[in-house]
């Protein structure tokens, strides 16, 4: 089976020192037909703090080397992830224009500016109440950026959870939001954009079963898998299984982008 992860993190990432030849050697051993990087084009700090431009040469340099020394059998394709682009949307279209990528992601980390854009993973979610006023901004962010026509996929979705339940211990779901969810996925269909399944390094799926549902109600098609690993050995981890959830939801096929087109692996 055609395995791809189309979402995961290099030493060109702030947050990241993974070495791409080790990302693509571990590529190899886990089955992966296709790695697409997908690096932060950050323009913004945790805290809020908005950074001059990116300077593309150290990724672009990374990617030419190792397409041409990578493993053969393993194709490197080329993205990256803008968060909460809607923010500040010129600089991020002039950033886009300067380079030729496969695939661009939308995410968003940060909160609005009435909570002085701060990384949604500073907040320490202390009861219900605290995690629906997070959910309520972060909402509104995937709102804004699933109405912009150069992001080809909504990043992980259930995003905020990472934190809310698993790290400080509730149970929150996203039902309350499945309305604004649903106006969410029908901007991405009516412009030919997509979501993805994301593992956060193999260690979710479910999440994503209520989400598949509606979006494949609603007629969507385009679902890109990704591991958001940031180490070498959490590449490739959960994608399998992604694979056959979407299998198991009626999807026929699920998504690879190259030069900004959809192409879809039957599953």
């Amino acid at each position: 089976m055609f395995l791809a992860d189309c979402h995961n993190h290099t030493c060109c990432s702030q947050d990241s020192d993974a070495d791409l030849g080790q990302v693509l050697e571990q590529a190899a051993r886990m089955g992966l037909s296709m790695v697409c990087t997908t690096d932060h084009l950050d323009l913004i700090s945790r805290d809020g703090v908005l950074w001059d431009d990116w300077d593309w040469s150290p990724l672009l340099a990374q990617h030419r080397y190792w397409q041409e020394h990578g493993p053969k059998d393993v194709e490197l394709c080329l993205g990256g992830e803008v968060n909460v682009p809607h923010q500040f949307e010129d600089r991020v279209r002039n950033l886009l224009g300067q380079v030729s990528l496969d695939m661009v992601m939308g995410s968003a980390h940060n909160m609005s500016e009435r909570y002085d854009r701060q990384d949604f993973i500073l907040w320490n979610y202390v009861d219900e109440a605290t995690c629906h006023k997070a959910l309520d901004d972060y909402f509104d962010e995937l709102l804004a950026i699933s109405q912009l026509d150069f992001i080809d996929i909504l990043a992980h979705i259930p995003y905020t959870l990472r934190y809310m339940n698993a790290r400080d211990g509730n149970h929150i779901t996203l039902e309350r939001y499945y309305d604004r969810l649903e106006v969410i996925l029908k901007n991405l269909i009516r412009r030919g954009a997509g979501m993805e399944v994301n593992t956060n390094r193999g260690k979710v799926l479910e999440e994503y079963r209520p989400i598949l549902q509606m979006y494949r109600r609603l007629g969507g098609e385009i679902v890109t898998l990704g591991s958001d690993s940031h180490v070498p050995e959490d590449i490739g981890k959960g994608i399998e299984g992604a694979a056959l959830l979407l299998k198991e939801l009626g999807f026929d096929y699920y998504t690879v982008y190259r030069r900004r087109k959809p192409e879809f692996i039957p599953l």
